[in-house]
């Protein structure tokens, strides 16, 4: 069995829920059976465990990244155990989204107490696709009522974006989707280079 596994990640309002239904139906149509891994974040704050419910931000943190990793392995487990010849396990979100929501001092405490490192992470995903926040360059389609987990301004939503790129920074397969043009044409730039990165895994 051939898996491929990607994080799909951006600032608030980049067109991320969107983009994964557009990576499924991509995929599917290159044959490949996929895989979808929640955002873990989200589920967690709606749960009630949160930065500001926890002893410290770090502390949840450290919460975020140790179910982010349980649940990418089950995922994983899973996957070998199907009947399919070819197999996307996309992540909506990946482990070093958590890098932007702490310094960096605080991050490397959080692996170092894991046992993890900054390059082990990196390998996990084939290909990291970053959509950018609607808060930069399309400023009008900028929302937070489609989640309520957020609740950035635009203008925090743009310092999100920023620490998230920085995040992923060393990834060396990060695609980054701007907001030239319309939002067609941001999906239909998702779309070239996953389907590079399918073409590419198949031969």
């Amino acid at each position: 069995m051939k898996i491929i596994k990607i994080a799909v990640t951006g600032g608030p309002c980049g067109g991320k829920s969107t983009a994964l239904s557009y990576i499924k139906r991509t995929a599917e149509a290159h044959g490949f059976r996929v895989l979808t891994v929640g955002e873990t974040a989200t589920e967690l704050i709606k749960g009630g465990v949160a930065p500001w419910t926890c002893a410290t931000n770090a502390t949840y943190q450290g919460f975020q990244i140790a179910l982010q990793m349980y649940k990418e392995e089950i995922f994983l487990a899973a996957a070998k155990t199907m009947a399919a010849d070819k197999l996307l396990l996309v992540c909506d979100r990946g482990l070093l989204d958590n890098r932007a929501y702490m310094t960096e001092e605080e991050f490397f405490s959080c692996l170092a107490s894991r046992g993890d490192t900054l390059d082990g992470y990196l390998r996990r995903y084939d290909a990291v696709f970053h959509l950018v926040t609607a808060a930069r360059g399309a400023e009008a389609f900028y929302s937070t009522e489609n989640n309520t987990a957020r609740t950035e301004t635009p203008a925090e939503a743009r310092e999100v974006d920023d620490r998230l790129l920085l995040a992923w920074a060393e990834h060396p397969r990060r695609v980054v989707l701007d907001n030239r043009g319309d939002f067609a044409d941001k999906m239909a730039r998702l779309g070239d280079a996953l389907e590079a990165l399918l073409t590419e895994e198949e031969q």
